[in-house]
C-alpha cells in the first residue's frame, strides 16, 4: 500500500509539472481562454467548467494510454490550437456564460475540447508506463486537475488586476472590454500555432 501511495504522489506531482510548465503554454492558454469570461466571484463555475474540462481529456487520455484508441500525433497538435481559437472567439461572439444555462453549455464546451487535449497528453504518459495502468492514470489525472486549479487562481488573479485597471478608466463595458481583448490576443496567438502545426 505504501508504494501504492508513494507511485500515486510521484504521477500526481508529474501531472502537475507536466501542465503547469513553461512547455505547456498551449494547455495554459486554453485555461486562459476558459476563464477569461469570468470574474472573482464566478470561481464555482470557473472550477466546473476547469473540471469538466479535466473529465473530457481523463476520457481520451485514458483511451489514448491504453492503447484502445489511437490518434495521429500531427492532427492533434493541430487540433489543439484550433479548441483554443474556437474558445476566445466564442468568448467575443457570446455574452451570456455565468447563468444556469451559460454555465452548462460552458462545461459541456470545456468537456468536448478536453477530449482533444486528452490525446495530446497520451503519448508522453504511455511512455512512463510499466505495468499497471491505473495508478499512473488516476495521478496523472489528479496532478493536472491540481496544475489547472492553480492556473485557474493565477489567471484570476491576472484577470482581476486588469478589470480594477479597466474599471478606474471607464465603469461601461470595463468586463466586456477585458473579454474581447483578452480573447483576442488569445486567438492570434493560438491562430498562429495552428497555422504552424498545420498537417497539410
Amino acid at each position: 500500500m505504501p508504494s501504492m501511495i508513494s507511485e500515486l504522489a510521484s504521477f500526481a506531482q508529474i501531472g502537475f509539472r507536466h501542465v503547469a510548465s513553461i512547455d505547456a503554454l498551449d494547455h495554459i492558454l486554453f485555461l486562459l481562454a476558459l476563464a477569461a469570461i469570468y470574474r472573482l466571484r464566478d470561481w464555482r463555475s470557473a472550477l466546473w467548467v476547469v473540471t469538466a474540462f479535466t473529465v473530457g481529456h481523463s476520457v481520451t487520455l485514458a483511451l489514448s494510454a491504453t492503447d484502445v484508441l489511437r490518434l495521429p500525433a500531427e492532427l492533434i497538435e493541430f487540433l489543439i490550437p484550433i479548441t483554443i481559437v474556437a474558445t476566445a472567439v466564442d468568448n467575443i461572439l457570446r455574452r451570456d456564460r455565468v447563468g444556469a444555462w451559460g454555465a452548462r453549455y460552458r462545461a459541456v464546451f470545456a468537456g468536448v475540447f478536453g477530449l482533444v487535449h486528452g490525446a495530446g497528453f497520451a503519448n508522453y504518459l504511455r511512455s512512463l508506463f510499466v505495468d499497471r495502468v491505473a495508478v499512473p492514470l488516476l495521478g496523472f489525472n489528479v496532478g493536472i486537475e491540481l496544475g489547472q486549479i492553480a492556473i485557474l487562481g493565477a489567471a484570476t488573479a491576472l484577470l482581476t488586476a486588469i478589470d480594477s485597471v479597466l474599471s478606474r478608466r471607464s465603469s461601461d463595458g470595463a468586463m466586456r472590454l477585458r473579454v474581447v481583448a483578452v480573447s483576442a490576443m488569445i486567438a492570434v496567438v493560438a491562430g498562429r500555432w495552428a497555422m504552424e502545426r498545420a498537417p497539410w
